[in-house]
């Protein structure tokens, strides 16, 4: 366990670093040419160094529910396990196998740096296999992104589960493993199956014009309409028991205050939206596995319009 950082620096040590790196790296480029060989050593350095650095020290942290979340909880169910919890019926299988075979053989801080492991390698991976020697930039986008702390600290089996897909998204060569790691997320997390099911029609239909549509579609749907989404996708169980209570305003909308349609929610994800509509209608970018990111993108963030209003 790291005692060596005081909680409530914790996160701030972690943010300013990022920003450190972010400058830092933006100084970099402006110097040397992002191609010459001194910057392709300096940026895999970095990256490797914030690849290490994070599984220890987000997985290494306090058992803690203030400043992390539900990492007491999973502490809780953990040690429960230990000591013959028996799995619950209710829960998602995978996660709670892994967790109860976890808590036999492993302490609570090893799981917890296993579980950032399963978290950032993914990223780490597929940032890799899509950008080869420059992997770093994209990588490091993951890395200061909005959720990623939230995710990694608090949210842990939602984040491992999201992680596993990326994972999988990175072999589309090889759709055995796709498929086994595919399947492991949706066990760990079942609303995995959004994301899963929303990529595997981009195979049927991969033309992001239609998909742009369907989600500028869902802006006045769920404005005229949202309380019947809302209702709808609860009834039919899709989901967990948190994102049931979510939908049906029974629990806190989490990172965002608002309340009514979430338009704080639309601005944010709206700026993805825009760079993906930028680069293929204005820069006339035509890729295969870049339009399927996208149409991916596009139906799940529709998903969360159609029943973004919190009660």
């Amino acid at each position: 366990m790291n005692t060596l950082v005081p909680l409530e620096y914790y996160y701030t040590l972690y943010i300013n670093l990022c920003l450190f790196l972010v400058l830092f790296t933006l100084l970099h480029t402006r110097v040397v040419s992002i191609d010459n060989s001194k910057n392709v050593i300096f940026i895999n350095i970095a990256g490797w160094f914030l690849l290490v650095f994070l599984v220890f020290y987000m997985g290494l942290r306090p058992i803690n529910g203030i400043y992390f979340g539900d990492t007491v909880n999973y502490h809780k169910s953990f040690v429960d396990y230990k000591y013959g919890k028996p799995i619950p019926e209710d829960g998602d299988l995978g996660w709670e196998l892994f967790m109860k075979f976890m808590s036999y053989i492993v302490t609570i801080h090893t799981f917890f740096t296993l579980m950032v492991f399963v978290y950032i390698f993914p990223m780490y991976y597929l940032s890799r296999t899509y950008f080869k020697e420059y992997w770093y930039y994209a990588f490091i986008m993951f890395i200061i992104s909005f959720s990623f702390w939230t995710y990694g600290v608090n949210g842990v089996r939602n984040g491992a589960a999201c992680s596993l897909f990326l994972w999988g998204l990175a072999f589309k060569d090889k759709k055995i493993i796709m498929a086994i790691l595919f399947f492991i997320a949706i066990m760990f997390h079942k609303t995995l199956l959004l994301p899963i099911m929303a990529y595997l029609a981009t195979y049927v239909y991969n033309k992001p014009k239609a998909y742009f549509i369907g989600w500028l579609a869902c802006i006045p749907m769920s404005l005229v309409a949202g309380g019947f989404f809302t209702g709808l996708f609860a009834k039919l169980g899709f989901a967990d028991e948190r994102l049931t209570a979510y939908l049906t305003g029974s629990q806190d909308a989490g990172s965002f205050s608002s309340t009514g349609f979430r338009w704080d929610f639309l601005f944010y994800s709206g700026f993805a939206v825009f760079a993906g509509w930028y680069f293929v209608f204005k820069k006339k970018f035509d890729d295969k596995i870049y339009n399927q990111l996208l149409n991916t993108y596009l139906i799940c963030n529709g998903f969360w319009i159609l029943v973004i209003k919190a009660n």
